[in-house]
């Protein structure tokens, strides 16, 4: 998912001083972890967290080294978090790229993991940006429950429509939320800006990551079937809560045994998709994911039309629409 260059106009030339700014703070005098950390900036993503926090300064201010901070303390906790969760998913490939426990092991992982971390405390003492710091530091907080409760969750397969909101709010929306906020807080933006910006990422985040559940129902495997990746890894979604809410309770245990007994099996898994389907499961799911995207939208309709607020509408609804 490449982000369109119409979004990240308005902020192209602080995303290019971003970069040195953020390759900066990695440096080591240790050779594998210069390696190892040269290896996951080539192989980083589509740097979605600095845009937004990008775009959330200029929407509410003049961006300044404070906003560079808030990106790089962002970009930093996060791509610890994914360093570890790789170890703790057993994950062998992100991005395309081997995962740096696939190459270099999980104790390298791990530790390259703490290396991110503690680097991203420094730059805050740094340069004294201690609420920003806390900000992201109680996102984290709730990425970790997060990814908690879903283990529990998955465990017992009992996952609640509520549940589910509260897991994607604390794995997802929770750090893009961090992102907007953050943005807007190292442009000394009013407690009621902050506020807007804290809440837009909220909405924003809970439609981005029903769009990723959707994406498990409509992408295809090498034999043109829906990947199921998330059934086979026991992960109860919107889809499949909506076909469990609407199944009789005999429907519900067998699909729910189904699930447990054969997720790693595609012939039983294949039936499963289909019949969240024919239930309604997915219209159901998107209609939930337009109605986080509208209020993220209205939320967006409070700012006066500016090229950073048109950037901010096009990323919603390029998270929203995408297919990959």
């Amino acid at each position: 998912m490449n982000i369109p260059k119409i979004i990240k106009a308005p902020i192209e030339n602080e995303m290019k001083s971003f970069e040195g700014f953020f390759t900066k703070h990695l440096d080591s005098k240790v050779g594998l972890l210069k390696i190892i950390t040269n290896y996951v900036l080539r192989s980083k993503g589509k740097q979605l967290r600095p845009i937004l926090v990008f775009l959330s300064a200029r929407l509410n201010g003049e961006i300044t080294e404070n906003t560079h901070v808030a990106a790089c303390l962002i970009e930093l906790l996060h791509t610890a978090t994914l360093l570890h969760d790789d170890v703790v998913d057993e994950t062998y490939r992100r991005r395309g790229f081997f995962s740096i426990n696939t190459l270099w092991r999980s104790k390298m992982a791990v530790l390259t993991g703490d290396y991110f971390l503690s680097t991203g405390l420094l730059v805050a003492l740094k340069y004294k940006q201690i609420g920003i710091l806390e900000v992201i530091s109680e996102a984290v907080k709730e990425m970790s429950e997060g990814e908690l409760i879903q283990i529990e969750k998955t465990r017992r397969l009992d996952i609640t429509e509520n549940d589910y909101y509260d897991i994607i709010r604390k794995k997802t929306a929770t750090l893009i939320s961090a992102c907007t906020k953050a943005g807007a807080y190292s442009v000394n933006a009013s407690d009621e800006q902050i506020e807007k910006m804290f809440l837009f990422g909220d909405y924003l985040g809970m439609a981005f990551q029903i769009r990723d559940d959707l994406l498990d129902y409509e992408k295809t495997n090498f034999t043109g079937k829906p990947s199921g990746n998330d059934l086979k890894e026991k992960k109860i979604t919107l889809p499949l809560i909506y076909l469990l809410n609407n199944s009789t309770k005999a429907e519900k245990n067998n699909i729910l045994k189904t699930i447990w007994r054969h997720h790693d099996n595609e012939r039983k898994i294949i039936p499963i998709i289909n019949k969240v389907k024919e239930s309604g499961g997915i219209e159901y799911s998107r209609k939930e994911m337009a109605r986080f995207q509208n209020k993220a939208f209205e939320i967006l309709n409070t700012y006066p039309e500016t090229e950073a607020c048109n950037s901010m509408r096009e990323l919603v609804s390029f998270i929203t629409e995408r297919n990959l």
